[in-house]
């Protein structure tokens, strides 16, 4: 009886730290201070992204005259809700392709090249050549498919078209409704292809407030961030907790047995 309440202790105290380690493991930014008083933080420099061929973009040009411009404007179409009551998640219904040439091919305005561009660099390549037909017009060039995908041990799985090409990986984690308690934060994994097509990885540790100031901490289109489950999902999964407990309850019993008739 001793030896069993010995091992009960032993247990109590061993779940107690096992609870205090899980809450650490899913907190983000752990070597921020904690006091009251403000404490500086570097971000990243924010870099826009260019144009590439196959982007789809949303042109639309404004003057006094709205019928001038319609055949323009129309062909924007606007942004349809494809992922239910998320409204983070959206598609673009419609927009300009930029073909393999880098060129978008717009009414009344003809071909223009705006591959390579930033999109404020394409708003005054178009309202240079808008100004040819039109008086003082008002010029706007975003993307319509800045796309980021995120998967793995999130709330809210997803492909997520978003509107503003300025996101951080903590917009993206937000859009999929955080990562469940399962995720591991140390080692978030960002899949990203280089100006050339080659895909490559990163992995960024959320735990630490240096996640921040990282070149990869704003998303560029076509992104894909994976979170890997941690050690507690693949026990889960492949029931090895009850494999565990069964073999220690098996030891622990030949031993209070052993202990008795010995």
């Amino acid at each position: 009886m001793k030896n069993t309440g010995i091992f009960f202790i032993v247990l109590i105290i061993i779940v107690t730290f096992s609870s205090c380690a899980s809450t650490k493991r899913i907190r983000y930014f752990q070597d921020l201070s904690e006091s009251a008083t403000p404490s500086d933080l570097s971000i990243a420099s924010y870099a826009e992204p260019h144009i590439q061929p196959d982007d789809i973009l949303s042109i639309n040009i404004n003057t006094v005259d709205a019928e001038a411009t319609a055949s323009i404007n129309s062909r924007n179409g606007g942004f349809v809700n494809v992922g239910g009551a998320q409204p983070s998640n959206m598609a673009a219904a419609t927009g300009y392709l930029v073909d393999k040439e880098g060129y978008v091919d717009v009414p009344i305005l003809g071909k223009i090249k705006l591959a390579g561009l930033t999109t404020l660099q394409a708003r005054e390549t178009v309202r240079t050549k808008a100004l040819a037909a039109f008086k003082n017009p008002i010029v706007d060039v975003r993307f319509s498919n800045f796309k980021i995908t995120v998967i793995g041990e999130v709330n809210r799985p997803a492909a997520y078209i978003i509107p503003n090409e300025q996101v951080t990986l903590l917009d993206a984690i937000g859009y999929a409704g955080d990562l469940t308690i399962y995720g591991k934060r140390e080692n978030v994994l960002l899949i990203r292809k280089d100006s050339y097509g080659k895909s490559f990885t990163v992995k960024l540790d959320m735990t630490k407030k240096a996640m921040l100031s990282s070149p990869y901490f704003y998303l560029r289109q076509n992104d894909v961030i994976y979170v890997e489950p941690n050690r507690t999902k693949v026990l889960n999964n492949d029931n090895n907790i009850i494999k565990y407990i069964t073999a220690a309850a098996t030891i622990f019993t030949a031993f209070v047995l052993a202990k008795r008739y010995l």
